[in-house]
C-alpha cells in the first residue's frame, strides 16, 4: 500500500502538477487509510475489497467525522483505485460505486461592505509596515487572490499600468487577476518606501518581511488578523474570507457569474455558484423590505 501511495503521489505531482498543500491532504488521507487497512491485515493494494472501504467509512462515520471531512476522505481514496486500476496495477476496482455522504451546503461567510472599509482603513501611518499592509488588505480585496497566491507574487508579475497581476493558482493554472486603483496606488507606495529601506526590494517578491525576505503565507495570515483586531472586527476571521467579500461584492454589483468564476480561477463554474446562494438572500431581504404584499 505505502509503495502505491508514493507512486501516486509521484503522478498528482508531475503530471496533475497539485500544489504543496492539495499534495499533503492526499498524502494524509490515503496513509489514514493504509494504517486502516493494515490493522485489519490487508497491506496489498490487490487484496483491499469493497467491504473494506465500506468499513473505514463506517468507522469515520462512528468516530464522528464531519460529513465534508468523510466526502473529502473517500474521494482520495477513489481517486487512488481508479488511477490503480487505469495503470493496470489493479484487475478491479474496489471503490466503483461506493457512496457516500453529501457534503453540507455551508454559504460563505463574508465581510459587509462596510466591515470592509473598516479593515481597509486599519492601519493607520507612513511606517513601512503600515504602507506595506494597506498594499496587503488592498490586494486581497482588489483581486480575490488566495493568500498563498499573494505571497507566491513577484513584482514582475505585477503591469500596474493595465492594473492587472499574473497569477499561479492550484494546479499550476496561471490565470490574470484585477487591481483596482486603490490596490494600484497602495502597491506603488509600498513600493518607494520599500525602495528606500537598506536592502528592500532585492528579494524581488511583491511583499517583504522585516528581513527583507519575502513575506510568508503566515506572515500575511498574522497581518490580516492584526488588521482586523485594530478594525474592530474578530481577529479569528480567516483571510480567505477577503476573497468570499470580493464575490459577493461583484455579484452584488451585477456581475456575470463567469466572469467572477475567472476572476477567482476556479475550475467548475459550481464552485462559484455557492456565491448566487448569498446574493439570492441579500436580494430576498431587498424585496421583503421594500415590496408592499412582500
Amino acid at each position: 500500500m505505502l509503495e502505491a501511495v508514493e507512486l501516486y503521489q509521484g503522478h498528482l505531482r508531475t503530471v496533475r502538477n497539485l500544489s504543496r498543500h492539495s499534495l499533503s491532504g492526499y498524502g494524509t488521507d490515503l496513509l489514514q487509510l493504509t494504517g486502516f487497512l493494515e490493522a485489519r491485515g490487508t497491506t496489498d493494494p490487490a487484496a483491499v475489497t469493497h467491504l473494506d472501504l465500506r468499513a473505514w467509512l463506517g468507522e469515520m462515520r462512528e468516530a464522528g467525522r464531519s460529513r465534508a471531512t468523510v466526502a473529502r476522505k473517500m474521494a482520495a481514496a477513489r481517486s487512488f483505485f481508479h488511477w490503480l486500476c487505469r495503470e493496470g496495477f489493479l484487475p478491479a476496482d474496489p471503490a466503483a460505486g461506493l457512496r457516500t455522504p453529501k457534503k453540507e451546503k455551508r454559504l460563505p461567510r463574508f465581510l459587509s461592505r462596510e466591515e470592509m472599509e473598516r479593515l481597509l482603513s486599519a492601519p493607520k501611518g507612513e511606517g513601512i509596515r503600515e504602507v506595506r499592509d494597506r498594499a496587503i488588505l488592498e490586494s486581497l480585496y482588489s483581486s480575490g487572490v488566495r493568500v498563498s497566491e499573494l505571497a507566491a507574487l513577484d513584482e514582475t508579475d505585477l503591469d500596474l499600468r493595465a492594473g492587472v497581476a499574473r497569477v499561479m493558482g492550484k494546479g499550476r493554472r496561471e490565470r490574470l487577476a484585477g487591481l483596482g486603483r486603490f490596490a494600484v496606488e497602495a502597491i506603488r507606495a509600498y513600493a518607494e518606501a520599500k525602495r528606500r529601506q537598506p536592502g528592500g526590494g532585492r528579494s524581488g517578491a511583491l511583499f517583504e518581511n522585516r528581513d527583507g525576505g519575502r513575506l510568508s503565507t503566515r506572515g500575511i495570515q498574522r497581518v490580516v488578523a492584526k488588521r482586523l483586531a485594530e478594525a474592530g472586527l474578530d481577529p479569528r476571521i480567516s483571510p480567505h474570507k477577503l476573497r468570499h467579500s470580493f464575490a459577493t461584492h461583484l455579484l452584488d454589483a451585477g456581475a456575470d457569474l463567469r466572469s467572477v468564476q475567472e476572476l477567482l480561477g476556479h475550475r467548475n463554474l459550481a464552485s462559484t455558484q455557492v456565491y448566487t446562494h448569498v446574493t439570492a438572500g441579500r436580494l430576498r431581504e431587498v424585496y421583503d423590505r421594500a415590496h408592499p404584499r412582500a
